[in-house]
Formats: structure tokens, C-alpha cells, sequence
């Protein structure tokens, strides 16, 4: 399918590896920076979403998502592991659990844009999870170059397919199996960003400590996004 990302915030911390790692499946490895692991929040709206081919579908186009990710590879392949995927569009998110085994959960959520100043909030609604609420007030600024790979900046944001695990459906396989869907855009656009506010139990809804010290921040501009079918690895 395709879709449109933005009004989006990379916000990251660095973690210990031991912390991280019992959220991966097995095969998975834990994709570190020079021996660091990182835990990112991104909170995102993604509109015009529509399948291959096809046209929109009134009032199922557009939604606001929260999500919590760490990263990891298999057989050499970077990509990104969610731990939670908090969105507002019912319909959206049981499909993306059925369909695609990814961790979406029911929430209230709005993000908003007022005179170059972004603000986020959210509220789990999800039935039989661990409440989490967020709230993040941000002000994008100066325009930085393309993430050169190698950096920090590049291994954070330019993540081209997700992994998760679940059952073949289709082969009548109960797994869990382990999923790699790609994902395809022109590179991020990042700017600098200044938080106003951050306040959040997401991470501690994961049973994960509160993280100290202020994020690493990236604000992004839109792009345009192709999300391709999940395949078994």
C-alpha cells in the first residue's frame, strides 16, 4: 500500500543491550551503534493511505500512530522491531494485527500543528494491556544534511523493512514464524528539534525503566511511503 508520513518525531535514548534483548525473537539480533542499543518514541500521522492500484477509502485514509521501536537485523538485514504501535483508527489497527502481526493497540490520540509548534497526545484505550499515556510538545528548527551512513543520524532513521513474528496463515502454520515486510521512500528530509514538553509512560507500560536524560531528537519532514508485503524468513 501506499501512504503519506508526517508531523513526525524521532525521539531516542540509548539502552544496555541485556535490556533490550529478551523483546527479540531468538533469530533476531539486536542492531547496535558502536556496542549501544537504542529505544526510540516516534509519534507520526500518516494520511492518503490507499492500496496498489486502487483509490483511497473515505474516512479509513488517515490515522495518527505512536510508536515504540528498537532495532535489529537478520542474515545482515537492518530493519526495525516494534514493541508497541498505538493508533486511532479501529479498523486499521485490527488489520495490521491480523494481517501483518504487528503490535497495534487501540488509542486516542491527536497531533496537532500550531504556528510551526507540534503537539502530541495519547491515550491506550486497548482492551487487556497495560494503560500508557503520552503527551510531547515539540518546535522542528534548522534543516540538516542527509543522514550519511556510518552516523548515528542514518542508523536511527533510515530503516527500510520491519520485522515481526506470527503464524503462515496461509500454509496452516500456528509458528511463530518470523516476518520481514519492506518498505520504500526517498531518504529523510531531518530537522533539529527542541522539546517544550515530554511526559510519557509508554516505555514503562513495556515493564522498561524510565530513561534518564533527554532524548536525541530528529524532527522530519512529510514523505511519501510504499509499504510492500510481508514475506516468511
Amino acid at each position: 500500500m501506499r501512504q503519506r508520513w508526517s508531523n513526525l518525531l524521532f525521539a531516542h535514548w540509548p539502552v544496555a543491550p541485556e535490556t533490550l534483548r529478551p523483546y527479540l525473537p531468538a533469530r533476531l539480533e539486536l542492531d547496535l551503534f558502536d556496542g549501544q542499543a537504542w529505544l526510540g518514541v516516534v509519534p507520526f500521522t500518516i494520511s492518503r493511505i490507499r492500496p496498489l492500484g486502487l483509490p483511497a477509502v473515505p474516512g479509513l485514509s488517515a490515522l495518527h500512530e505512536l510508536n515504540v521501536r528498537t532495532y535489529a537485523r537478520l542474515d545482515g538485514v537492518p530493519g526495525v522491531w516494534f514493541l508497541s504501535l498505538d493508533a486511532t483508527q479501529p479498523l486499521g489497527v485490527w488489520a495490521a494485527r491480523t494481517l501483518f502481526h504487528l503490535p497495534y493497540l487501540h488509542a486516542r490520540m491527536a497531533l496537532t500543528e500550531t504556528n510551526g509548534q507540534f503537539r502530541a497526545e495519547a491515550e491506550r484505550t486497548h482492551s487487556g494491556t497495560a494503560p500508557a499515556a503520552f503527551a510531547a510538545t515539540w518546535t522542528p528548527g534548522a534543516a540538516l544534511p542527509l543522514a550519511r551512513p556510518g552516523t548515528l543520524a542514518h542508523f536511527l532513521t533510515e530503516r527500510y523493512c520491519l520485522y515481526t513474528a506470527g503464524p503462515d496463515v496461509r500454509a496452516g502454520r500456528h509458528g511463530p514464524h518470523l516476518w520481514r515486510g519492506q518498505l520504500w521512500h526517498e531518504p529523510w528530509q531531518l530537522r533539529e528539534a527542541t522539546l517544550q514538553e515530554w511526559n510519557s509512560t509508554l516505555l514503562e507500560s513495556h515493564g522498561l525503566p524510565t530513561p534518564v536524560g533527554p532524548p536525541l531528537l530528529y524532527a522530519a519532514e512529510p514523505l511519501d511511503v510504499t509499504v510492500q508485503s510481508l514475506r516468511r524468513v
